[in-house]
């Protein structure tokens, strides 16, 4: 009898720490740093890749990184290498992935005419989804891309400047749509960069305005128009080393200063350039990676 007792004794203790494990494996998540997460909104289960810096701590900053056109989170991931830098610099990094179009490439409907996708409300809501999980400081939470991905950024700049607090556009503009309405909520800094020789987004705003790409002047004067709504009223002109022989184009800064709450426009023109992301490939003589942080870092509150 005793040694049954013994034995039941034993078997109820096998089972409770079976259910204990169980239970752990249940609510425990093993430590990400890098991850693709889906986010379902208006139907559609839209994806993004968030990176989570070595060190992460609560109000770290949050930068959103748009693909362009036909483009994905984990190409844009891949050559931007912005998570070396969130790792050295301890900010969290998202990659959202743009839907697919009937013809099959994937956009970001920035006021286009080509898609009735509300990306505005999609990245919208995913900022504040993972600035809520992740306990991210909403005054710090910014948006760039490339090309596509760079008008986007415009677009939240236009309609979402609430929630996305600087922008950074490479090889990007505004589109038509956004050039003639764009009244922002708040005065938000901006950053661009362009390439003189760019024939896929001509600098000059001679883009084709077929399903609302074009329609904004030349980048300069585009940049005129951030500039004015900060109020700045210094500017400085810098010119960085041509440090690649084999590239012909040269990069140089154009900054407008002393804005509102210390807001600057930062427009970087590549003598030569062409549809690049400097530093990764085309010219070489700065990053734009590095530039976009070096921009987001002097404006974090």
């Amino acid at each position: 009898m005793k040694k049954k007792v013994i034995l039941l004794l034993c078997f109820v203790f096998f089972i409770s720490c079976e259910k204990q494990d169980s239970s752990d494996s249940e609510i425990t998540e093993y430590e990400w740093r890098t991850k693709q997460f889906v986010f379902d909104h208006d139907g559609l289960s839209r994806s993004y890749i968030l990176h989570k810096p070595l060190d992460f701590v609560e109000n770290s900053p949050l930068l959103f990184v748009l693909h362009g056109f036909g483009s994905s989170a984990t190409t844009i991931m891949t050559y931007s290498q912005m998570n070396t830098l969130a790792d050295e610099n301890g900010f969290m990094v998202c990659y959202p992935q743009g839907s697919t179009l009937d013809t099959g490439q994937t956009h970001w409907n920035a006021n286009l005419e080509m898609s009735n996708i509300n990306d505005i409300d999609f990245l919208s809501k995913l900022a504040k989804q993972i600035q809520s999980n992740y306990k991210i400081n909403p005054e710090n939470t910014f948006t760039s891309g490339m090309s596509n991905g760079g008008f986007m950024s415009y677009t939240l700049g236009c309609e979402k400047a609430d929630i996305f607090k600087a922008i950074a556009s490479i090889t990007g503009t505004m589109s038509g749509k956004d050039w003639k309405n764009c009244n922002p909520s708040q005065k938000i800094p901006a950053l661009q960069v362009s390439g003189t020789n760019d024939t896929t987004v001509p600098w000059d705003g001679t883009m084709s305005t077929a399903w609302g790409w074009g329609g904004a002047p030349h980048i300069q004067k585009v940049m005129d128009f951030w500039a004015d709504l900060n109020s700045t009223t210094k500017t400085e002109k810098i010119d960085f080393p041509d440090i690649e022989s084999s590239d012909k184009s040269t990069a140089s800064l154009t900054k407008r200063t002393d804005g509102i709450n210390g807001n600057e426009v930062w427009f970087y023109t590549i003598s030569g350039g062409g549809h690049d992301w400097p530093g990764s490939w085309g010219n070489k003589d700065i990053s734009a990676s590095q530039e976009i942080w070096k921009f987001f870092k002097k404006h974090l509150k």
